[in-house]
């Protein structure tokens, strides 16, 4: 190898190479961006869905039911007056129902347990176990154990509610996380989007292009006498007096949420959240209140998880065939209080209800002299319909 192209060669290793390297910055994009796992109890839409839900179940009251030849009956016991008053001594009825929807559907993932404290076959206690404390021991496939808070249970010794059967283990519950995880984080994006849009600095509503061979423009102290000079004026509306050669100003037109059209996506994500919830939209704030959609959602969502509730009590806390526990829906119907008392009237004039059923069906208090079944126009007992001038001699009165 030449002396040359070996001094040539050492250079190029003993002088350094020069690298350009591109950053790229931008301030407001940390405000707009969203990471990490997104909780549904920590959404907005989500929980005011399943408060919904579970405040509606809690509010009804559970009655202790027998079932008869000539239809059900109430029962009123001590059984009835421990699970729809102090089903757990810490916490009233309608909030422990409620803690037991909202954990199946939110953070028991589908599984509630309760378990029940009896002394001599009699239930002394309810006790709510947290999920976190939860968890399920299969044996095969269609046996399982229940630990909770470190011991183990059998399914029949504790109370196990459970909503969505899963498709392997169908006593465990699957809830809607994995339905919602999706929207739950584009709601979550969308929040961030927003308060990142209007905290950010970069929406000016005027530009103002300044000579830049100007002596004032080469420091910020000096660009803010400018604009103290010319531009900031002492009343609202005051013409603005300023040198041609060297300002020109334009008006510009700010970037919107409109024009992200946000607001269209927040609404088909809140319409998803309750398609998938089965709540109407109107709850998440999307549409109008509509009655008939509301009594649709008792029928086909409140009641159906209310059932759960009702059946797992029935299963494991009576031992009669003929007892069973249900909640009272017909104060959650929407109503107008014209139809309620036409509806009992109705039923008051054919003898069907008495007059404190009629009362008791306006939530009004009972009244004496008001327990027999009346009939016809006449508004007579019953037992008496057979004692009337019309229907006796040929139905002419006795007096002419």
């Amino acid at each position: 190898m030449s002396k040359k192209k070996k001094k040539r060669m050492s250079a190029a290793r003993d002088k350094p190479q020069k690298r350009g390297v591109a950053f790229f910055s931008d301030e407001s994009w940390g405000t707009l961006e969203c990471l990490g796992y997104t909780r549904l109890s920590d959404n907005p839409e989500v929980t005011a869905a399943v408060d919904t839900i579970a405040r509606l179940i809690g509010s009804m009251t559970i009655h202790l039911m027998e079932n008869a030849e000539d239809g059900d009956i109430r029962i009123r016991n001590e059984l009835s007056r421990k699970i729809d008053i102090n089903p757990f001594s810490k916490m009233t009825r309608s909030n422990f129902i409620y803690w037991i929807v909202k954990t199946m559907m939110l953070s028991g993932r589908g599984n509630c347990v309760v378990w029940p404290e009896t002394v001599g076959g009699i239930i002394r206690d309810l006790k709510p176990v947290p999920s976190g404390l939860v968890s399920f021991i299969p044996e095969g496939i269609w046996d399982y154990r229940v630990l909770a808070g470190g011991q183990e249970y059998e399914p029949n010794e504790v109370l196990h509610f459970a909503m969505n059967p899963d498709d392997y283990y169908p006593w465990m519950g699957t809830g809607y996380h994995v339905a919602l995880s999706d929207v739950a984080n584009n709601l979550k994006q969308a929040a961030a989007t927003e308060k990142g849009f209007m905290s950010s600095k970069w929406k000016p509503s005027i530009i103002v292009k300044v000579d830049a061979l100007t002596d004032e423009f080469a420091s910020p102290e000096g660009r803010r006498r400018l604009l103290a000079d010319y531009i900031d004026t002492a009343e609202a509306g005051e013409p603005w007096m300023i040198p041609a050669e060297q300002f020109s100003v334009e008006q510009v037109k700010p970037l919107t949420l409109s024009d992200l059209a946000l607001a269209d996506f927040v609404t088909l994500d809140k319409k998803t959240v309750a398609a998938v919830l089965g709540v109407p939209a109107f709850v998440l704030g999307v549409g109008d209140f509509k009655r008939d959609e509301w009594n649709n959602f008792i029928n086909t969502k409140i009641m159906p998880v209310a059932q759960i509730i009702e059946q797992e009590l029935t299963k494991k806390l009576i031992i009669g065939n003929t007892w069973f526990f249900r909640f009272n829906s017909r104060s959650l119907y929407n109503y107008d209080i014209k139809e309620l008392a036409a509806v009992a009237d109705d039923q008051y004039v054919r003898g069907i209800m008495t007059g404190n059923e009629v009362r008791n069906w306006l939530n009004l208090s009972p009244m004496e002299g008001l327990n027999d079944l009346i009939i016809l126009e006449n508004y007579i007992p019953r037992g008496m319909i057979g004692d009337q001038s019309k229907l006796q001699n040929g139905g002419e009165g006795s007096g002419s």
